[in-house]
């Protein structure tokens, strides 16, 4: 799987670091704009998306190439990274998940969408709960959204933080390797790259890929049980990322792999119909609302289920072409 330009004299470490060193600077890139965001919201949010998605990928690294690495130090800088990314991810998954929810009732209460109730004569009811369904969904979602920002700014400012920007600030110039990180690269790199792919391949195979060829099946059961059969399909996902993250390490330089890509982003809109689901169903469990708002957040459950059936298909799709042989 490593860059066949690599001669016998190139060790691990010296694939891995270039690239180790790249989202060293991405992730202080990013921090600088935060620094320099101010009251600017565009700009701590863009510094916030450098933040994570280089903190990702550094974290995805040290997890796939930990064999060839200094064990402790990488361990250790994972866990505060996953922290990081996780805490600074939240404000901004319950901005989406709100504009996704409230565009969704706004869809069903035109009398589009695949739900039948959304189509047929109940569409009048539905359109009676909608307003108040969606501003029952701003509430409890402003409500996490500001307790997420409150989160990520205490994070940003605490002493952990400044201990990952200064263990990420030596990473840009140095990476810490065990003793396989010295040995010729063409020996041990392809090991741990190919781990997490057959990882993910044996993910893949686990999931009933056969009935996600067919879209929007969620019947009745699927509608009523279907959050406990997502947990597969969330794990694939963190198995494509770090497949794909350990792609682009060996490959820098490289161009991304375009049907990879399209997979996982089927997978990331599998997660955000899920969590949306989710969202509605907890919010239809709210105390004392009118039957006519359980109702419209019933429906939105619903579609959101038929959106998580839509992306298992697009995804499925994807993965076809990804295995199809080479002509």
């Amino acid at each position: 799987m490593h860059n066949p330009d690599h001669s016998q004299d190139v060790t691990a470490g010296e694939v891995l670091a270039p690239y180790l060193h790249a989202r060293a600077a991405d992730f202080l890139r990013g921090l600088r704009l935060h620094g320099e965001s101010g009251s600017d919201t565009a700009g701590a949010e863009e510094a916030a998306r450098t933040l994570r998605g280089a903190a990702r990928r550094i974290s995805g690294t040290l997890h796939t190439f930990r064999p060839l690495l200094d064990a402790a130090w990488a361990d250790q800088l994972r866990t505060e990274l996953a922290w990081l990314s996780g805490t600074l991810a939240l404000e901004q998954a319950c901005t989406s998940r709100l504009v996704r929810l409230v565009d969704a009732l706004s869809r069903l209460s035109n009398g589009s969408g695949p739900v039948p109730a959304a189509r047929g004569t109940d569409s009048t009811g539905l359109t009676v709960g909608a307003a108040r369904a969606g501003a029952l969904l701003e509430r409890q979602l402003t409500l996490a959204r500001t307790r997420a920002h409150s989160a990520s700014l205490q994070a940003l400012g605490s002493a952990r933080f400044h201990a990952i920007a200064d263990a990420v600030a030596l990473l840009a110039s140095e990476v810490p390797l065990g003793p396989a990180g010295a040995a010729p690269a063409v020996e041990v790199i392809d090991a741990p790259a190919e781990l997490a792919e057959r990882r993910l391949l044996d993910a893949v195979a686990a999931l009933p890929l056969t009935r996600a060829a067919h879209p929007y099946n969620a019947d009745a059961l699927e509608l009523a049980t279907g959050e406990t059969q997502d947990a597969p399909w969330h794990h694939t996902r963190a198995l494509l990322r770090l497949h794909r993250y350990a792609t682009e390490a060996l490959h820098t330089g490289g161009e991304p792999d375009s049907v990879l890509y399209e997979a996982a982003r089927a997978l990331d809109r599998h997660r955000d119909a899920a969590e949306a689901a989710t969202a509605a169903a907890t919010a239809a469990r709210t105390p004392r609302i009118a039957p006519a708002t359980a109702y419209a957040l019933g429906v939105l459950h619903a579609d959101q289920r038929h959106e998580v059936e839509a992306a298992r298909f697009a995804f499925q799709r994807a993965w076809r072409r990804t295995t199809a042989p080479v002509p």
